[in-house]
């Protein structure tokens, strides 16, 4: 009979955590301070760490959104059981973190630029897939045992500069022309008038595919209806390498070591440095602030002119995500922090009220309940990857959502299931699967780059 597994002590969360400077994630830390956490009722039962060597078909690294839909899809579609494993909590990284808006999008380029890239036929074929994958998410939430509290209807995409607006009206002409994707244009009177009274806006932009959820349950439910199909979640057990030999991984984790037939690499930003050196410098990690307002009264919501909770986004470079959430508090968001040394200084809180304030007026004072951060994993080009770098090798990574990750993480797990199985799909041709993340050529100084871009960003947003 196997002794009862013992998990590691909670270990406490770290506010300074660093993907570029940091060992790795640590081992058994509790969930940062977020709104998503502290809401989201009892958590689901896990299967404990690694407490022993074992077996397995398939090993999935990292269970944020893409890793516990990977195990899904497996189970479902192609009868393998995975066994996910984490390093801390379940979905502890950018899945219970993220503003929880679910667009029709992946990575960080517009459908213009993919046809400036790739041309028209394969810009199609792209927006096929990302709609696909939009399709998926919606199914995994529709059949999720634990409800993610969806706000379906869109995505309003709302200009705060002239220029901007035109930017955003002639590439809706796109979606819509191009790419069959009805996308209508909205004049501030009319977006103050059936929306939301916001006081920078100067037009908007509506994408008719867009739901917001809260992720921390949709993480969650994906945990659940993964091991009710049979796969294993197994938190505190950070894998400390992926070795391969004699045609099978061995991940070693501070409990024991996996030995797998295939392996799939879920762990967005918060990938340790040393788990494999295929992906070393292939993403850049971004840290991403948000925060939680209390409850709006009834006479704020007017003034605020609130008729919407679909999810927003504005048109900086250094963009404000945010939208009402269906308790009637405020989520926002925003790129501030350099660094994690830098994470908790209160300016970066103060920019993220600023902007709440430059928003909404009437809301000048509001008490903040949640203030949190996370690291977002962006790659170089700006697009995702779900790729085997050997062919004759089955381990699979899908990274690089560019803070666009909560709907297509589903498809990624899906199509990184179907890449694990040996399985054909249709697009398997596009670029996002036939080439890997780029590395970046001065990964020593991207810091320094990062800080420079961000001056520039900050003064071309705001400039008038």
């Amino acid at each position: 009979m196997n002794k009862p597994v013992k998990t590691p002590p909670l270990a406490a969360y770290d506010p300074h955590y660093d993907p570029l400077v940091s060992e790795g994630p640590g081992r058994n830390r509790d969930y940062a301070p977020t709104y998503w956490t502290a809401t989201c009722g009892p958590l689901p039962e896990d299967d404990g760490p690694i407490s022993r060597d074992t077996d397995v078909d398939v090993a999935i690294v990292g269970s944020g959104f893409t890793g516990l839909a990977s195990a899904v899809f497996l189970a479902r579609e192609h009868g393998i059981k995975a066994a996910v494993l984490e390093a801390n909590r379940v979905a502890w990284g950018c899945s219970t973190r993220n503003g929880g808006q679910g667009q029709n999008a992946a990575g960080r380029l517009t459908r213009s630029q993919w046809i400036e890239r790739w041309g028209r036929d394969i810009a199609l074929k792209l927006h096929a897939e990302v709609s696909h994958g939009f399709e998926t998410f919606e199914e995994l939430i529709r059949q999720s045992p634990i409800d993610s509290e969806p706000q379906r209807g869109g995505h309003l995409y709302i200009a705060h500069r002239p220029r901007n607006f035109e930017k955003i009206a002639a590439e809706a002409k796109v979606l819509s022309e191009v790419f069959g994707e009805p996308t209508k244009v909205i004049s501030a009177e009319e977006l103050r008038r059936d929306y939301v009274n916001e006081a920078e806006a100067v037009g908007a932009t509506l994408e008719p595919r867009g739901t917001g959820v809260h992720p921390a349950k949709l993480a969650f439910g994906y945990q659940q209806m993964a091991r009710d199909l049979g796969a294993t979640v197994h938190p505190g057990s950070p894998v400390i390498e992926i070795e391969h030999r004699g045609g099978a991984f061995y991940l070693r984790t501070p409990g024991g070591t996996v030995k797998a037939r295939a392996v799939g690499i879920a762990t967005g930003a918060y990938t340790a440095p040393g788990l494999t050196p295929l992906l070393r410098g292939r993403c850049m990690p971004i840290l991403s602030n948000s925060i939680v307002t209390r409850p709006l009264t009834p006479a704020e919501l007017e003034a605020t002119g609130f008729k919407t909770k679909l999810v927003l986004t504005d048109t900086r470079t250094l963009r404000y995500y945010y939208r009402l959430l269906p308790d009637n508090r405020i989520q926002i968001g925003s790129r501030s922090s350099i660094t994690g040394a830098d994470a908790d200084h209160p300016k970066h809180l103060q920019l993220l009220i600023d902007g709440l304030h430059r928003k909404f007026p009437a809301l000048q004072g509001i008490e903040i309940d949640y203030s949190w951060w996370g690291w977002v994993d962006v790659s170089h080009d700006m697009m995702p990857r779900i790729f085997q770098p050997d062919p004759a090798q089955k381990l699979v990574y899908a990274l690089g959502y560019g803070g666009n990750g909560v709907s297509y993480s589903a498809q990624a797990g899906r199509r990184m299931a179907q890449m694990i199985a040996g399985q054909r799909f249709k697009g398997q041709d596009l670029p996002i699967f036939t080439s890997p993340l780029p590395t970046h050529s001065f990964s020593p100084f991207r810091r320094i780059g990062q800080r420079m871009l961000y001056r520039w960003y900050h003064y071309r947003d705001e400039a008038a």
